[in-house]
């Protein structure tokens, strides 16, 4: 199976390029299951419901989300009624929505998709997200209940999504890193034949402060004082991130590839 997971999509020009560019790599790059992050895909801070569907009608399988969950209300209401939309397992026990759920491709195979937010440096103080994930891996074995997973680990400090990794090593197809934005250059195969990637990066602008215009990220710097509300920034953008080839027997990782697609960044591809 060829699955490939999207680093999270900033603002109207990160879901634009989605839009254009999803339905053509699929095509292209054979793809069997795609899940893209779309936490920042509404003006740079949640998901509203319609780019959740706009996501969705570009070739997402799945499309999970963050610490900036709820930042949209209507999102409270419309993951209630969207199962291919996953809020993080550990975000708290009253929110709405799944952290898990599982899919079938379009040759019916069973993909397990799992999303925990970190602890370490994140402003909220979520739950155990290695006790959330353990649970979830331990009722679906790879090459039993699903032919494959992949797990996303949302948070700010590179140890932990390493540690997520290594602790889920044998048990999951991918482990790859959200929330941060930049993509990092250690793909891999674990020892246990899982693939893992740090972060997965954004589809969003580079030239910009972590995929929001310069200007008023630069201004706090320098001052230490606000005048305005971040705002996305507009200009060509790169999609990034991850593409794994697995065995359907036993679920493991075969091959994995960083991706990059347009924008300013060094290009790659499967």
């Amino acid at each position: 199976m060829r699955l490939m997971f999207l680093g999270d999509v900033v603002g109207r020009a990160g879901r634009r390029a989605v839009a254009e560019a999803l339905p053509r790599l699929r095509a292209d790059w054979r793809l069997d299951f795609v899940v893209v992050n779309g936490e920042n895909a509404t003006g740079g801070m949640g998901l509203s419901g319609d780019h959740a569907r706009l996501l969705l009608d570009a070739g997402a399988d799945c499309v999970t989300l963050g610490d900036h969950a709820f930042d949209q209300k209507d999102m409270l209401q419309f993951i209630e009624g969207e199962p291919r939309v996953l809020c993080p397992a550990n975000y708290a026990k009253a929110a709405p929505g799944r952290g898990h759920r599982v899919f079938s491709d379009a040759r019916g195979r069973r993909v397990l998709v799992a999303q925990a937010l970190g602890q370490v440096f994140m402003k909220r103080p979520f739950s155990d997200p290695f006790s959330a994930m353990d649970g979830v891996l331990r009722t679906h074995p790879l090459g039993g209940a699903v032919q494959a997973s992949i797990v996303e680990m949302h948070c700010e400090a590179t140890s932990e999504k390493m540690g997520m990794g290594h602790f889920c090593d044998g048990r999951a197809s991918l482990v790859v890193g959200t929330h941060t934005h930049v993509p990092t250059a250690d793909s891999q195969i674990l020892p246990g034949g899982t693939g893992y990637l740090t972060d997965a990066g954004m589809c969003g602008d580079y030239d910009s402060v972590i995929g929001m215009d310069k200007a008023e990220p630069l201004r706090r710097f320098v001052t230490g004082m606000g005048k305005a509300r971040f705002t996305p920034a507009m200009g060509e953008v790169t999609l990034s991130g991850v593409v794994v080839d697995t065995d359907d027997r036993t679920g493991r990782a075969t091959a994995i590839r960083m991706i990059r697609q347009g924008g300013r960044l060094e290009q790659a591809a499967p």
